[in-house]
């Protein structure tokens, strides 16, 4: 069975710094392309960041660009986003999803999903 397990968040003030990690199994890491969600109370799911299964290719919504960075290590099957400058805004329930082939555009469903971990940003 496909399993994804989102893990690394926390509490945290705005400025600091979180890294989330994303470890993989039932299926060969790199043949897919992986995403990080998230969602905040009340507010619909929305992509962060998605790293393709090609050419290294990457995504950033806007709000984040320059302050995330998607990377995997297919060796070790885990994905990361790491998170700088950490706003109130990205708090949510941060997931990791993953697509066979995948590429991040144009945009495409994601076939399996993770659990989420919580990152809160609070002063």
């Amino acid at each position: 069975e496909v399993q994804l397990q989102a893990s690394g968040g926390g509490s945290v003030h705005p400025g600091e710094s979180l890294t989330l990690s994303c470890t993989v199994s039932g299926f060969t890491f790199d043949d897919y392309g992986i995403g990080w969600f998230r969602q905040a109370p009340g507010k619909e799911r929305e992509e962060v960041a998605c790293l393709s299964s090609y050419d290294d290719s990457t995504y950033y919504k806007d709000s984040v660009e320059g302050r995330f960075t998607i990377s995997r290590n297919n060796a070790k099957r885990t994905a990361y986003l790491q998170m700088n400058s950490l706003k109130p805004e990205d708090s949510a329930v941060y997931y990791c999803a993953a697509k066979v082939f995948g590429v991040c555009r144009p945009p495409g469903p994601y076939t399996d999903w993770g659990q989420g971990t919580q990152v809160t940003v609070s002063s």
